[in-house]
């Protein structure tokens, strides 16, 4: 909102030029003195003993009424302007893998100790932040879904969740593709004012557990109106799992400071991904590495976009009473000394 002050008559200003000629005129054009003197020394004599001052006084205050009201006929007033965003927005459902997988060091740089889910979830903070006006949910998964945030405008809020999630928070272990976007769906499905209800589904992992199998889970999001996008992570051949520990999801260290490893994990099979996306109108990616990764979510960004509206109005505060207020006091101190302390002979 922005606020400016301005006069609603600006034109009547120009009635300020008047007063000066009317303060020049004043005293050159009226009646004659209603006192004569026979002797010019007994007019001398009178006038050092007047208070000389006094008509001046009250012909400056008589100018100064004139000045404020004057100003209050202009209308000062401020404009505060306005703007209104109407966002048609999408709904999202984020569905974020939390298998023990996750924790594979293999997406991020030779020197890094950064893991998938590090990665998604900076990814994800980032996407987030992208869609201000859109509703978006989280659900992380592993043999179980578990509801991380329900749709939500409040983005903060849902950042903070997800910075709670790690590896390992899901106690049952597997990974429950199926479930995870049927539970996204059953979310998205009784919001009835969204331009567009979608899911973006993130997971590392084959498909091994869960009570619905990921093909009839996209058929169920399709029928129910919702988009599928599918991004596969990790690289494309084997990879070591490192210790954890899974109570706070960071990494186990040995004596000298170096990772212990564990077992080797196998590139997933992402053909089911690409059919979930196929039967639901989305699209299926793969990211190998935090760049490709990123490039994914900000295509996401583009193809699904929220209609804003902006409305601009404005609104105004008078403020004439305050000049008109001064100049009625002013009006009132001028006759005030005019019949006390600056009374004149008539």
């Amino acid at each position: 909102m922005n606020s400016n002050f301005q006069f609603q008559y600006p034109w009547l200003l120009f009635l300020l030029a008047l007063l000066p000629i009317y303060a020049f005129l004043h005293g050159r054009i009226g009646k004659l003195g209603a006192l004569r003197f026979p002797s010019a020394d007994i007019a001398r004599a009178a006038g050092a003993a007047a208070r000389s001052a006094a008509g001046r006084l009250l012909f400056f205050l008589r100018l100064l009424t004139l000045c404020l009201c004057i100003i209050a006929l202009a209308g000062p007033r401020f404009a505060n302007d306005h703007t209104e965003t109407q966002a048609s927005g999408v709904d999202i459902m984020l569905v974020l893998d939390l298998s023990w997988s996750m924790m594979a060091l293999d997406m991020g740089g030779p020197n890094e100790r950064v893991s998938r889910f590090d990665i998604a979830s900076q990814v994800l903070e980032d996407f987030i932040r992208k869609r201000p006006s859109d509703r978006l949910g989280l659900i992380a998964f592993s043999a179980v879904p578990y509801l991380a945030s329900p749709l939500t405008l409040n983005h903060d809020w849902l950042i903070e969740n997800l910075h709670r999630l790690h590896v390992g928070l899901i106690r049952d272990l597997g990974t429950a593709i199926g479930d995870g976007a049927a539970a996204g769906a059953k979310r998205l499905k009784n919001i009835k004012d969204s331009k567009s209800r979608i899911i973006i589904l993130l997971t590392d992992g084959d498909n091994n557990k869960g009570e619905i199998d990921p093909v009839p889970a996209a058929q169920l999001a399709a029928a129910l109106g919702v988009k599928v996008y599918t991004i596969g992570i990790g690289i494309e051949q084997p990879c070591v799992l490192n210790r954890f520990d899974p109570a706070t999801g960071k990494l186990e260290l040995d004596a000298n400071g170096n990772l212990i490893p564990g077992m080797t994990l196998q590139p997933a099979n992402y053909d089911v991904l690409g059919k979930m996306a196929a039967l639901s109108r989305g699209k299926f990616y793969r990211a190998t590495n935090r760049h490709e990764l990123q490039r994914i979510y900000d295509e996401i960004d583009r193809l699904e976009k929220t209609e804003v509206k902006l409305r601009r109005f404005t609104t105004y505060r008078p403020l004439f009473q305050w000049p008109l207020l001064a100049a009625c006091g002013l009006l009132v101190l001028e006759m005030v000394l005019a019949n006390t302390r600056l009374r004149r002979v008539p």
